[in-house]
Formats: structure tokens, C-alpha cells, sequence
């Protein structure tokens, strides 16, 4: 069915005579026909014939086309109204949506939540989903328009009821209206999306609408296995990020529903259990029109509003492309980083490019899944304009490194400095319980491991991105036991479906690593939904699985240091340690420490600023460790510098210019800044080489 063709004459004539309050009798009567004929129409099992549909127009007082076409209701307007659920017969009480806590009200979280359930909702596959961030500021006049337009007189005495409580829910309430009261400021912020499939479905059956508006934990996701969100707790974000629990929603919908596909308008609020009188309410509200179904006579449901209705209550849409916008009523970061209009736009545009910049990369292989951009407004005018996200820009070298696979540009070896290596990485897929045979361990996927080297100005660095599905960021992963002198690198772990490959191994491992995320998608690891659908030892694979990622990372960093010997590497050695293993009287021979992490980079003043984890054998007596910082030049000795600042990080002190690690202690991690004043050179005009030597007194 389009919506050109209309609803089905059955359902759309009972909704219009409920509409009316009309009995089937009386249409029947006036009409001059049996009620069984008009019973007949409702359920199906006849269609009147035109010059029965024109006299039903008549009935109505419409014209005989909204009869045929059936894409609007006759009795076009019902009254706005807020429907507050009724308390529990039983005396239950939930003083606060529980979903909502299962997150932080952060701008950061709501970004990641609400733009993977964009994500999951794309349409039209050849085209990426537009994702649209508006913050707006009302004051005066135009808060004033916007709360008459919400009914608010109608939600104070609620809102005064439920911030009475002692709880936690209550008390934030409080504070929320009393700075509304105070400040008379209001912070909306709408989250649109484009090329979305919306909010489809029946008001209160099965559907997309239903799973948002409706219900808490239904995820309705049809993805086709690629969706990132699973738990259906996502969209609670969109809640928790209101300081007043209100959000109200404008949707386009991508299958017509009661005929008609545009502006399908709703409003959800979450308070608390609280009284007014004597009658106790639930918490939920929904503003909507008054329900005429007897089913559901009283509730408040989903309306096809009008431009202007869209407008006064700052819902309206770019276009008609299907898809749908939130609107957060009373936005705020509860995180305390973001308080400015200026913080909160930046903050979602870096949540948004740290999240999802992979999905917004495009190459000749695959085009990009999404495309994002944030505005800021206040009272309708522009305050900072649209600032379309930019992955290339937040994030150069790996998106330098998924744009070179996704254009079969990638090389086996790194032997330049701007070339992206690939190498596969095996993930064994347990079996699904009750699917496998014995000693069976499962299915072999070839995950795709990308690295090149950082760029000079990645504060973050020598990481392993991980990505499944729609190519959201899942976690980080930083390499163990490094080579010596590793140089800083970048590097992306493609699994499943973001390998952009098809295949029965793709479906196992994303189902797999899908089922070992938390709520929050955030890593790999234990869940109960893993260990109850695969088989023992899935936890094992995925171990061995972050083993091989390792092994794949330090594969191709030792090819690359081999293939760069001689060369102007930025760092040809950040750390070596000097002298062989050695012993001492009464004593066995022992092993030197090696080195297990790095970090460095150079400050804005030009001091150089070094981590270093080591991974120590065992010794009867402490390790003493004395670091020397030296600019390693081409020719002559190597000049030492002095150290601004040497400190202890973990498992180890510093005692004097000395590093001490007590007997037994196996991994230690100190940090370390030159003093620029003892440079010979500028800092960024040379490399930097750190000798550990050995001290008196100690093990080493």
C-alpha cells in the first residue's frame, strides 16, 4: 500500500467513525443500508460501492475524494492533551525510568547512543544516513511560545507533585525548574536523522513506534545482523540527557501508517511515582491526540500535526526524507565538562568524529554509511553555524588507513611513511550451544588489521581501533610487548561486517562479538547473553583472539623498523637499554628488563614527554635503573640531556635521579620530560634515545 493509494477502506472507515463518535448503526441508518452491510466494510469482507463512498462524504460534510483517497481523517483535529498513566492497582512504584541510569547523562553518551541507532536505521543502502545535531537556547518570548505550545500549565502541577520525593529523580527535578524559574532559559537540543527507515508501525502493536514510545527494553532492531545496539536501552539516553525526562518526537515514516507517512508527532515524559490529590500516578506521560478507539478511549497517541504545529514546537524537518527528529526539552551534560553552548557544540562534534568516523569515510570499494553536522541556534537565529564532522580532519592517519582499504591501496610492509600495511587476523567462533560437535571449536574468521604511522599530532597513539557491524568505534586495544624502538603507529582491527566482506564466518563473528558487548558496546568480554548461547570457551577465543592482535601489531612494526633502518624516522629508538645481562658474585644470572609499552611525544614547548612500561624478571634483589635521555644524532656522540621531570607511575619509585622496582615485581611504568634548556637542538629537529643504565646498589 503507498500512500497515494490510501489505507484499507475497512480500518480507515472505523477509525473515522470513532473520530466522530459514531456508532456503525448510525452511519447505517443514515445512509439507509443495514448495519451488517456497514460491519461488512469494517471488517473487510465488502467495499461500498462509489455511490455509497460519496454518500458517506456526505455524512461527513467532505468532499467525495477524501472518501477514495483515504490519506487523512475527516474529522481532522482532536483535541492535545497529556495522558498521565495511572498508579499501580498493586501499590508499585518506580520512582525513575531504571533504563535511564544504565548510561551517564553525557553529551558524549547520547551522541554514540542515539547516532548508532541512526546507523542501524538506514534506508537506502547506496546512500549514507544524514545525522543532525541542533542546539538551541530559548529565552523570553520564544520560551514563552514554546511552553504554550507544549501545554505546560497542564505538566506544572505534575512536575511540582513529582519533585516533592526525597529521591535522586526528584531532587534533580527540582533543581531543573528552578532554574527554568529563575534563569527563564530553556535548552533544547534535536537530534534528526534522514534516509532512516522512522517510526513505523501501529500505536500500540508491534513496531518501530511502539519499541521508542511505548515500551522500555524492546530493541526492534532489523538491521539484518548489523545493527551496533541490541539491548533496546540506547534510546534511554535520549531521556536521561532531559533535565525535565521530556522528549518529544516528529517522525517521517518510511511505510505509510493510517495512509500517511509525514509528521507523525508524539511527546513521551518520564517522572517519577507521585500524587496530586488524591490520585497517584505511574510516572509515564505521552502528549498527544485523545485516543477515539474504545480500546484505548482516554490515551493520548501519535497525531499528524501540521506545519505549524511542527514549527511552534521545534520539530520541523529539512525535507520529507523518511527518518526522525528528537527533540530533548531541557538538554544538559551531566559530566560538568560541557556547561557553554560552545563546549556542548564541540563536544558533540568530537563524540561524534571519535565514534563514528569510520562510518563516515567513503572509497571506491564502499561508500560511507553516515554524514554528520551541528548547529547551534538561540531564539532561532544561527550562533554557531553547521559544522559538518570531518573524520579526516579528527582523525588523519586512521582514516588515512581505512580510506587505503577501502581503495585496495594497502601494502603487505610499510616502506614509507604514509602507506597503510594489511594482515589478517584469525577469530575462532565458538559454537552455539547445542550446534557443535565434539571438541568442536568453532568457526575460523579473518578479521583485517590496518596500520601506518601517527601523525605528529595524535596525542593518542601505538592503538588498535576495533570495529564490528557499521564500523563504530567498539574499543581500543594497546599492544603488549612491543619491539624496541617502536615508533608511534595507528592501527584499525576490522571485524565481521565492517570488513565489508559477505560470508557464513562474517554473520558467525559479528553475532559472536555482538553477543560478548555490554549495554554500552563498549569491548569484547564476558556477558551473560555469551556464555548462555555459546558453547565453553568463548571467553578463551576471545582472548586469543586480542592475542593474535598483538601478534599481528608487532609483526608489522618489526617488518617496518627492519624495512626504515638508515632512514629519518621521527623515532629510531625511543627506548634502548644498554649493557648485556650480566651477574654478580653469589648470585644466578638474570635476564635485563625489556621493554613491555611507549608513549612520547613532543610538548608545545619543545620538551620531549616519554612513558615507558617494563616488564622485569624476577630478582632476589631490587631493580636500580638510572634513565638517560640523549638526542640521537647522525654523526659523534650522542648528547645527554637533563631530565625536567622523572616520575613513578606503577609499581616503581624514583630516588634521585634512580628508578627502583622492588624485588619481585614483574611490570613497572615510569614517565619523564626533558628540560629544553639542555637542548642542543630544538626538540622536534631530532630523535630522542632513552638509555637505561645500570645503577650502583641494585640488581641491574
Amino acid at each position: 500500500m503507498t500512500e497515494a493509494q490510501g489505507e484499507e477502506f475497512g480500518a480507515w472507515l472505523e477509525r473515522q467513525l470513532a473520530r466522530a463518535d459514531m456508532k456503525q448503526v448510525d452511519l447505517a441508518h443514515r445512509l439507509g443500508l443495514t448495519r451488517a452491510a456497514v460491519s461488512a466494510w469494517i471488517t473487510g469482507r465488502a467495499e461500498p460501492r462509489e455511490e455509497t463512498k460519496r454518500a458517506i462524504a456526505a455524512v461527513f460534510h467532505v468532499d467525495p475524494a477524501s472518501v477514495y483517497n483515504r490519506t487523512e481523517d475527516l474529522v481532522p483535529t482532536l483535541p492535545r492533551q497529556w495522558h498521565h498513566r495511572r498508579a499501580h492497582r498493586d501499590g508499585g512504584r518506580e520512582y525513575g525510568n531504571a533504563a535511564a541510569f544504565a548510561f551517564d547523562a553525557d553529551l558524549s553518551v547520547l551522541a554514540r547512543e542515539a547516532t548508532q541507532n541512526s546507523l542501524d536505521e538506514r534506508l537506502d543502502p547506496t546512500m549514507p544516513v544524514r545525522v543532525r545535531y541542533v542546539l538551541h537556547e530559548l529565552t523570553g518570548e520564544h520560551l514563552d511560545a514554546f511552553l504554550a505550545a507544549l501545554r505546560w500549565d497542564e505538566l506544572r502541577p505534575h512536575y511540582a507533585a513529582a519533585a516533592a520525593g526525597g529521591q535522586k529523580v526528584s531532587r534533580s527535578l527540582q533543581a531543573a525548574l528552578d532554574d527554568l524559574e529563575e534563569q527563564r532559559s530553556l535548552l533544547l537540543l534535536r537530534v534528526d536523522d534522514y534516509n532512516a527507515a522512522g517510526l513505523t508501525g501501529p500505536e500500540y502493536d508491534d513496531g518501530r513506534y511502539a519499541a521508542v514510545v511505548r515500551r522500555q527494553l524492546d530493541s526492534h532492531k532489523q538491521a539484518g545482523g548489523r545493527a551496533g545496539g541490541s539491548y533496546g536501552l540506547g534510546k534511554a539516553t535520549l531521556w536521561a540527557t532531559s533535565r525535565l525526562g521530556l522528549v518529544l518526537v516528529n517522525s517521517t515514516l518510511s511505510e505509510p501508517h493510517e495512509g500517511r507517512s509525514q509528521r507523525r508527532v508524539v511527546g513521551r515524559l518520564d517522572l517519577p511515582w507521585h500524587e496530586i490529590g488524591s490520585e497517584a500516578y505511574a510516572g509515564p506521560a505521552w502528549f498527544g491526540e485523545a485516543e477515539s478507539a474504545p480500546d484505548h478511549k482516554g490515551v493520548s497517541r501519535s497525531w499528524w500535526a501540521d506545519e505549524e504545529e511542527t514549527r511552534a514546537l521545534h520539530l520541523d524537518r529539512r525535507n520529507s526524507a523518511a527518518g526522525t527528529s528528537f527533540l530533548i526539552v531541557g538538554a544538559h551534560d551531566a559530566s560538568g565538562d560541557a556547561e557553554t553552548l560552545q563546549e556542548m557544540h564541540d563536544k558533540i562534534v568530537r563524540s561524534l568524529a571519535e565514534g563514528f568516523w569510520a562510518s563516515m569515510i567513503g572509497g571506491k570499494s564502499a561508500g560511507a554509511l553516515m554524514e554528520a553536522g551541528v548547529t547551534t541556534l538561540r531564539n532561532g537565529d544561527v550562533l554557531i553555524p553547521e559544522e559538518r564532522v570531518d573524520p579526516h580532519a579528527h582523525q588523519p592517519a586512521l582514516g588515512r588507513a581505512f580510506q587505503a582499504y577501502l581503495d585496495g591501496e594497502t601494502v603487505p610492509e610499510l616502506t614509507a611513511g604514509d602507506q597503510v600495511a594489511m594482515v589478517e587476523v584469525p577469530l575462532r567462533v565458538s559454537p552455539l550451544k547445542g550446534r557443535g560437535r565434539a571438541r568442536d571449536k568453532g568457526r575460523e574468521h579473518l578479521a583485517v588489521l590496518l596500520l601506518t604511522a601517527a601523525g605528529d599530532s595524535d596525542e593518542r597513539h601505538s592503538r588498535v581501533v576495533c570495529m564490528r557491524g557499521n564500523r563504530m568505534t567498539i574499543t581500543e586495544q594497546r599492544p603488549r610487548e612491543l619491539p624496541l624502538g617502536t615508533a608511534p603507529f595507528q592501527a584499525v582491527l576490522l571485524a565481521g561486517f565492517a570488513t565489508g566482506r559477505e560470508g557464513v564466518d562474517i554473520e558467525a563473528a559479528e553475532s559472536f562479538l555482538r553477543a560478548s558487548e555490554p549495554p554500552e558496546h563498549d569491548r569484547w568480554d564476558r556477558t551473560e547473553e555469551l556464555t548462555t548461547l555459546y558453547e565453553r570457551g568463548a571467553l578463551t577465543r576471545l582472548k586469543e583472539f586480542r592475542a593474535e592482535i598483538d601478534k599481528a601489531v608487532r609483526g608489522l612494526v618489526a617488518r617496518r623498523e627492519v624495512a626504515r633502518k638508515g632512514g629519518p624516522a621521527a623515532l629510531r629508538e625511543l627506548l634502548r637499554l644498554d649493557g648485556a645481562p650480566g651477574s654478580a658474585k653469589g648470585k644466578r644470572v638474570q635476564a635485563f628488563p625489556v621493554v613491555r609499552s611507549l608513549q612520547a611525544r613532543v610538548g608545545e614547548r619543545g620538551a620531549w614527554h616519554v612513558t615507558v612500561g617494563l616488564k622485569l624478571p624476577d630478582a632476589e634483589d631490587p631493580w636500580v635503573l638510572t634513565p638517560v635521555a640523549k638526542f640521537d644524532v647522525r654523526s659523534g656522540g650522542r648528547p645527554a640531556v637533563e631530565w625536567a621531570l622523572l616520575a613513578a607511575s606503577d609499581d616503581c619509585r624514583v630516588e634521585g635521579d634512580n628508578l627502583v622496582v622492588d624485588p619481585g615485581v614483574r611490570s613497572a611504568v615510569f614517565t619523564g620530560v626533558t628540560d629544553p634548556t639542555t637542548h642542543p637542538v630544538e626538540g622536534g629537529f631530532a630523535r630522542l634515545a632513552v638509555d637505561i643504565q645500570k645503577a650502583r646498589g641494585g640488581a641491574a
